[in-house]
């Protein structure tokens, strides 16, 4: 077990804190947490619910946000064809030969997926979460797509079932925000948590770090504000620019304007990201990998598990750990 405990000394400070985490990882890592939990395994299972996004409908904007190349990734088992339950009965099939008496959470990943009527919702979610090996709901949804309205509604769901919120961040300074045609601000996002946990539902947070106009100290910087928010898991994954995107374009027109890191600089970045970082906050994932067919760069070879061990070398390596340079915040 690892512990972190931060001590106040300044007149008017809270108390100070202890956290902890099993294993002996150097960071909080979300597979671990999730098996201290429950007791075993957690399979997220991807389902495509056919939504799509305000930024791309007009209602906010057409063209989406510039990283985004407009294709919705899922893995080879998730078949759009097919109805909620068929696709949670074909992905509870490929997974259980690979994972015997691991439990299910059903994922809605792809696009906006609280951008419709709750009555749609409804429609949705209710029979997915019926399904008999579904444990809860994973919704990936952006901040300025959550109506008091729609976080009741959950809210009530969470009674009976584990609802969790991925919600896309991207970056807490707003002028990158505006560069990649978020369509929101960061209090946007401040705001939409805070309700959030005011309901009882967990956040999970998602950050894009090597957007353009953010050097090195901006994106250490990301760890330090994310950390003031009540989010209990945090995914994190290097840019990447994507054929089809509007970034591709800004890519290969003027290339010294993005800041694509090599995998040592990301390997490093992470490192001294997660030192500032909440200790609590557990990380779901450090990299992503986008289809090879899609990426234009940056190219590394490496799977994801394979920066997370980079990453987590370079901390032991270094007598480093997540939380290690965390300050707690006076608002939480």
């Amino acid at each position: 077990m690892i512990e972190v405990e931060q001590q106040h000394t300044m007149e008017g400070d809270k108390p100070s804190r202890r956290y902890s985490w099993e294993g002996d990882r150097p960071f909080n890592d979300y597979a671990q947490w999730i098996k201290q939990k429950y007791g075993f395994r957690m399979q997220k299972i991807s389902l495509d619910a056919g939504f799509t996004c305000p930024n791309r409908d007009g209602n906010l904007g057409r063209g989406g946000c510039t990283f985004c190349n407009g294709t919705s990734f899922r893995p080879g088992y998730c078949d759009p064809g097919l109805n909620f339950i068929e696709q949670v009965d074909k992905a509870i099939n490929f997974f259980k030969p690979k994972y015997p008496g691991c439990g299910f959470v059903a994922y809605l990943q792809s696009y906006t997926n609280t951008y419709a009527p709750i009555q749609a919702l409804k429609k949705i979610y209710e029979p997915i979460l019926g399904h008999p090996e579904i444990k809860g709901l994973v919704i990936g949804t952006r901040p300025d797509c959550l109506s008091h309205a729609i976080l009741d509604y959950l809210s009530k769901l969470n009674e009976d079932y584990e609802i969790v919120l991925e919600i896309g961040i991207e970056s807490t300074l707003d002028r990158t925000l505006g560069r990649i045609n978020r369509q929101h601000d960061y209090e946007a996002s401040v705001a939409a948590i805070g309700q959030v946990h005011l309901r009882g539902l967990q956040t999970a947070a998602h950050l894009i770090l090597g957007l353009p106009g953010e050097n090195y100290e901006d994106m250490v910087s990301h760890a330090i504000r994310l950390s003031e928010l009540p989010i209990q898991s945090l995914k994190l994954h290097q840019l990447q620019v994507l054929r089809g995107s509007v970034m591709a374009g800004q890519y290969i027109k003027n290339p010294s304007s993005f800041n694509l890191m090599t995998m040592e600089e990301y390997v490093n970045l992470l490192a001294d990201f997660l030192t500032q970082l909440r200790p609590d906050i557990s990380i779901e994932r450090m990299s992503s990998q986008a289809p090879a067919h899609d990426l234009i760069a940056p190219v590394w070879g490496k799977k994801n598990f394979e920066i997370t061990r980079l990453v987590e070398k370079a901390l032991l390596e270094t007598g480093r750990f997540q939380g290690m340079n965390y300050i707690p915040s006076l608002y939480l």
